[in-house]
Parts: C-alpha cells; structure tokens; sequence
C-alpha cells in the first residue's frame, strides 16, 4: 500500500515538473518573440477521439451521438426524407452512390448519421457499403 501511494506522489511529482517545464520553455518562446502565444492543450487523439467510449464516437452511425446536422455536399438528397429504404429507383441510389465514393473514409459514419438526423433512410443497397467502410476505418485508428 505504501509502495501505491509512494508511485502516485512520485507521478504527481513528474507531471508538476513537466507543467513547470512547458511553462517555462514557452515562456521564454514568447519572450524571444518565436511565438505569441502559449499553445492549448487539447484532450484526445490525434484522431480527434476522446478515448473515454470503446467505439470512438467520429465512428459511430447512431445519430444520438450527435444532434448537430453538417452537410457533405449532399442537400440535393434532402428530397428522399421520409422515403423507406426500399423505395428508392436504380438512379436516386447512383445519387447516394455518388455522395458515398466521394468521401473520406473519416467522414462516413458522419454522413451517415447526418442522414439519419435528416429523415432520409439509407438504400438497402448501399448499408453493407457503409458498414464495410466504417468497420475498415475501426480497425485503421
């Protein structure tokens, strides 16, 4: 037990010196003029992940992750809310096709949950496309 907590204030001991070291070598950034500002810490990945979930939420198609609507080029297919996922003619999927393969990989599960905060269902056709693609993109990160 005393070895824990030994470990513990020897860790707290660490990051203090580390904070106190980024202030200083900043510090002395900004005095030189090389910067004018002391740099953010962002939390997360470089992927933009924050971590604290087992599936990041960027891949996530549940539209509850997000309630925010962003549009990928792709207002014209505003037209198809409401349409079932089976109703939709060789051409209309071409259009959701079309929208697909020009993405990112990134950018997919997005797009996908942005449908679904649109009303506008997913062609049958195209959903084992969609997964394979955000399934991919999982196992990349």
């Amino acid at each position: 037990m005393l070895q824990l907590f030994l470990l513990i204030v020897a860790l707290g001991i660490v990051a203090a010196v580390a904070g106190l070291i980024r202030q200083w070598w900043y510090g002395r950034q900004i005095k030189e003029g090389k910067i004018d500002h002391m740099p953010e810490v962002r939390e997360g990945a470089a992927a933009g992940c924050c971590g604290r979930h087992e599936t990041c939420e960027k891949d996530s198609l549940l539209a509850a992750v997000s309630k925010e609507i962003e549009y990928y080029e792709d207002e014209e297919l505003d037209r198809f809310r409401g349409r079932e996922c089976d109703d939709y003619s060789e051409t209309e999927i071409e259009e959701f096709n079309e929208v697909l393969t020009t993405l990112r990989s990134e950018e997919v599960a997005g797009w996908v949950r942005s449908l679904q905060l649109r009303g506008i269902r997913l062609p049958y056709e195209l959903k084992d496309d969609v997964l394979l693609l955000v399934g991919e993109r999982r196992f990349e990160v």
